[in-house]
């Protein structure tokens, strides 16, 4: 098994905890590590290992009032220089792809911002992120976009591509944050299927706190526009049902990880320092998000999790806050 994925698997969630396990079948069986297609897919891949896109953005504050609008924060409270939320860096730094350069799924064309990996459907499976900083407004700032690595698996559950990305955000000479997360990139699902269920498991119930939010068409739309996501599984129903399989529009994962943020900041002292996430259960727009939390801990570290309108688990997080 590769040292480098067991050493943060448990961030990838359940998806690629199992793919471990199967490895380690595959392993003591004698079967292949992966498909031999992967293999020469990996010979176009390796190259792009290392390779950083540079974004700029001026922080300009017509888009800073509109994120506020956008999450229930007066705008007119932010002024020129301000320092921002901890996590609004996640809300910038949109890539202005022309339109002619789409896929048909919404994405970029493959070879454009990411990889081109040879399998159409995309998914997250964690994040870590370092904050050392916060972006101030109207003060132009960059993001480098890294691709830190590229991992092709293979067993019984089929074969997948699973990309790491590393965003370094920076701004007046400095970083404010280190981004880091995962994505699987999954074959299609054959004409007239369902995407394969994730397994429910129920969220707890032990929590002190919680916040509810309603995923609603209208947050969703302004969100996708913030973030410039043209992704079709989060607008275009027939589209996320017919070619996805999806059951409904699917709620953004990034605005999930913004409102479970927002909640945390709410409930903890200190100032937010970093985070490790996962998603691990699909939400669909229209539905209700709810943000879940225990007690934050003397050393500033909280724990909190998110569930859906049937109790089942959506996403977790681990928050760690400075004095």
């Amino acid at each position: 098994m590769t040292t480098a994925l067991r050493s943060f698997g448990y961030w990838k969630g359940p998806l690629l905890r199992a793919l471990l396990l199967l490895e380690d079948a595959a392993a003591k069986t004698g079967e292949p590590d992966m498909s031999g297609w992967m293999d020469k897919a990996m010979d176009e891949l390796r190259p792009w290992i290392g390779r950083v896109r540079t974004v700029e953005d001026d922080i300009g504050m017509m888009a800073v009032r509109r994120v506020a609008a956008t999450f229930d924060v007066d705008p007119a409270s932010i002024e020129r220089g301000d320092e921002l939320p901890p996590h609004w860096f996640t809300v910038f730094f949109g890539e202005t792809i022309r339109q002619g350069e789409l896929g048909p799924d919404g994405h970029p064309n493959k070879g454009i911002v990411l990889p081109p990996i040879p399998m159409p459907r995309r998914m997250g499976a964690g994040r870590r992120v370092k904050i050392m900083g916060r972006l101030r407004a109207g003060e132009p700032a960059t993001k480098k976009a890294e691709v830190a690595d590229i991992v092709p698996k293979s067993g019984r559950s089929g074969d997948i591509f699973v990309l790491t990305m590393r965003h370094t955000i920076e701004q007046a000479g400095k970083t404010i944050a280190v981004d880091t997360f995962d994505a699987i990139y999954r074959p299609a699902v054959p004409p007239g299927q369902k995407t394969t269920a994730t397994v429910a498991t129920p969220a707890r119930t032990d929590h002190a706190w919680n916040v509810t939010n309603n995923l609603s068409n209208t947050l969703n739309f302004r969100y996708g526009g913030l973030t410039w996501n043209a992704h079709r599984i989060h607008y275009d129903g027939d589209y996320t049902r017919g070619e996805e399989g999806y059951p409904a529009i699917v709620s953004n994962g990034g605005l999930s990880m913004h409102l479970m943020i927002d909640a945390a900041l709410a409930h903890a002292e200190g100032r937010l320092a970093g985070l490790t996430a996962r998603l691990v259960h699909p939400l669909w727009v229209g539905e209700r998000l709810e943000v879940r939390g225990e007690a934050q801990q003397a050393d500033g570290r909280l724990r909190i999790w998110a569930a859906d309108k049937n109790g089942t688990l959506c996403g977790e997080m681990e928050l760690e806050f400075a004095k």
